[in-house]
């Protein structure tokens, strides 16, 4: 057991030391990219996720008409510009741009995936759901348009929302080819550090 037990600690210890290595290299690396690739890489996911933040806009104003409310809109804007910038940007960061930099994401057709899939989850389908609490709260409050009864609330909301999100379809298309082309650019730059020589092999060379 002990032997066992000592053998798989140094296994692990080997794995984290390898993947340490891996990640070093990899900034190394970065550090010799152009400077306009290094921009790419960095704040790619901000333009992402300032397009949620819009997104996050528009679907609150298209609700304040649905639910014609007048009051509230700086208290009710504010968070639909920033919650789906940040969320974004994070989800953006965490599942494309880190695991490229740590050697983690090695498919293509994943990394489109995953790029496709924040510009619609984050920046598109999220900003629509955080607008219908928001804004449903200030109508009840505001007793701007009739409440549903209950039982019947899911239905109320859910044909209250369909023209919404009709509206807001093509900015989930936009969020999906943005979020796409952007993990696509950045896959490209990846295999562009991972062409680079290492820097022991630049010492030997010289």
């Amino acid at each position: 057991m002990t032997d066992n037990s000592m053998t798989m600690r140094d296994a692990s210890q080997g794995l984290t030391s390898s993947r340490m290595r891996i990640i070093e290299m990899l900034n190394k690396k970065f550090e010799k990219l152009p400077e306009s690739d290094r921009k790419m890489l960095s704040r790619g996911p901000l333009y992402l996720a300032a397009n949620a933040g819009i997104a996050g806009m528009v679907a609150n104003s298209f609700y304040r008409r649905v639910l014609h409310v007048t009051q509230g809109l700086f208290t009710s804007s504010l968070p639909m510009a920033v919650l789906p910038f940040v969320t974004t940007a994070a989800l953006y960061t965490a599942t494309v741009t880190t695991p490229l930099l740590s050697g983690d994401l090695n498919c293509p057709t994943c990394a489109l995936i995953r790029g496709a899939l924040v510009g619609v989850v984050g920046g598109g389908i999220y900003p629509i759901l955080l607008a219908l609490p928001v804004n449903a709260g200030l109508a009840a409050r505001y007793n701007s348009a009739p409440m549903p009864e209950k039982g019947n609330i899911i239905r109320f909301w859910t044909n209250l929302s369909k023209p919404v999100v009709k509206k807001m379809s093509f900015v989930l298309v936009l969020q999906c080819v943005i979020g796409t082309f952007l993990s696509s650019r950045h896959f490209e730059i990846y295999l562009k550090m991972l062409r680079m020589p290492d820097s022991d092999s630049e010492q030997l060379n010289g």
